[in-house]
């Protein structure tokens, strides 16, 4: 499977209320709302200053695998993150209707890139 490494620094946070700007992002921007609250990843200079109420997680990079893939095709994703499970690299995935997305924090891109190599998944 070939993907692409996203060149900015992401952030995943959690507020249990909207925050105005939720939805003035430009840029790789994703956003879950449940019961409990919501949930976010969006670059971190977005998050520049003190934002009260939110719990951020920053450090993260995305690999965007190359789809779109149909609705019908099975295991993409995880045929992805198999290999990175195996090297113990822990991941957040996020799905599209196109594409996916996988998040690995910075300090194991190298690790991550490594195994992703070895299972011979491409980085164009």
């Amino acid at each position: 499977m070939k993907y692409v490494i996203l060149p900015e620094r992401l952030a995943v946070c959690r507020t249990t209320s909207g925050h105005e700007f939720l939805s003035n992002a430009e840029k790789f921007f994703c956003t879950v709302r449940t019961p409990d609250g919501y949930s976010f990843v969006c670059p971190e200079d977005l998050l520049a200053g003190d934002h009260e109420g939110i719990l951020v997680e920053s450090g993260w990079v995305a690999l965007r695998l190359e789809g779109p893939f149909p609705f019908a095709m099975a295991g993409v994703l995880a045929a992805f993150i198999q290999p990175l499970a195996e090297a113990a690299v822990p991941v957040f995935a996020i799905s599209t209707f196109d594409t996916d997305y996988v998040l690995i924090k910075s300090e194991n891109l190298k690790q991550a890139l490594t195994a992703l190599g070895a299972a011979g998944h491409e980085e164009l």
